[in-house]
């Protein structure tokens, strides 16, 4: 059983040492135990950094791409290196290295393919109160989306097996915490949460210039996640309710008619016309993004069978395609 710790890295030359010499050499049920940092253009010493200390394997990117992209890369090459389960943590050392045994237990024991470490964040001494609140409405908005219960939606502390992390693509530029939770509903995959404490905050967030703008990014990422995975579903809900508002102008105006006072209440009639049309083209539009979603299906099955062969052993995953196409 092989674990790959990835630490996605900008510009932490002088965090990621305590980080590196926080984590665990051995594990029990692990046979063998790598760190892989994967560094995001960064402008200081990191990669040197990385080297000195020995850690096994270092990705540098060729430009700062964010941590997005940084962190769906890790994953493809952890995945190339062999990883059994796969092991996301921060470089500031937000996150203690002596959990990643109780992060990998649910994995090892197959209960769960994504585990991800719960910080309580109701709790956590160093967040302002307005960050513990937006914290839990964060989580409870990626609850509802990917059907799951999640109390801390935005731990970057995760582990991954390698069949979950085969089957996630992260496609947003801004975070993958929110996304990766919402296919991981949608996908069905098994997840877990389990309790973490944290270090103390050595530097402040580099993933938000702001709340509105953390905020902003969030909100872009979650919406556009569950709009691909349910299209039909979030378009006629809008359309139902641009259709319910035209009838009941409709009727408004019918009113009117009936007791003759239409002729002041045609306005009422043509913006219900308007709002009818409106609700039946965005139904509609929801059909179509709904024939569009299962073609995107049919891509990431073929995208996740593209992935078993290129980044497992050729001949056991051949063997195993060609059981996955017999009837």
């Amino acid at each position: 059983m092989k674990l790959i710790v990835q630490i996605p890295c900008f510009n932490e030359e002088h965090h990621l040492p305590q980080t590196w010499h926080d984590l665990p050499k051995t594990l029990p049920g692990i046979d063998e135990l790598e760190v892989l940092v994967i560094d995001d253009g960064s402008q200081d010493r990191t990669v040197e950094a990385a080297n000195a200390l020995g850690i096994q394997h270092v990705l540098p990117m060729r430009a700062h791409v964010g941590l997005a992209r940084t962190f769906q890369a890790g994953l493809d090459e952890a995945l190339r290196l062999g990883a059994d389960i796969i092991v996301n943590t921060d470089a500031d050392n937000q996150y203690r290295g002596e959990d990643i045994l109780r992060l990998i237990q649910p994995v090892l024991t197959g209960r769960a393919d994504i585990v991800v470490g719960d910080r309580g964040v109701a709790h956590v001494a160093h967040f302002s109160p307005v960050k513990r609140a937006l914290q839990r409405i964060g989580s409870r908005v990626v609850q509802l989306a990917a059907g799951i219960p999640i109390p801390d939606a935005a731990s970057g502390f995760r582990a991954y097996s390698r069949e979950a992390a085969l089957r996630l693509n992260v496609l947003s530029d801004f975070s993958y915490t929110l996304e990766t939770l919402i296919q991981a509903g949608m996908f069905k995959i098994p997840i877990e949460f389990v309790p973490i404490t944290i270090n103390p905050q050595t530097r402040k967030s580099r993933l938000a210039k702001s709340i509105p703008h953390y905020l902003l990014n969030s909100g872009i990422t979650i919406i556009r996640a569950y709009t691909m995975y349910r299209p039909l579903r979030t378009f006629v809900s809008i359309g139902l309710f641009f259709l319910i508002l035209g009838v009941l102008l409709g009727l408004r105006f019918l009113y009117f008619f009936i007791f003759g006072a239409a002729l002041g209440h045609v306005q009422s009639l043509i913006l219900a016309a308007i709002l009818m049309i409106v609700g039946v083209q965005t139904c509609l539009i929801g059909l179509v993004a709904d024939l569009i979603g299962f073609n995107r299906r049919l891509h990431e099955r073929e995208l996740y069978r593209l992935k078993r062969i290129e980044l497992s052993e050729p001949a056991a995953q051949i063997e195993q395609l060609q059981t996955d196409r017999l009837p």
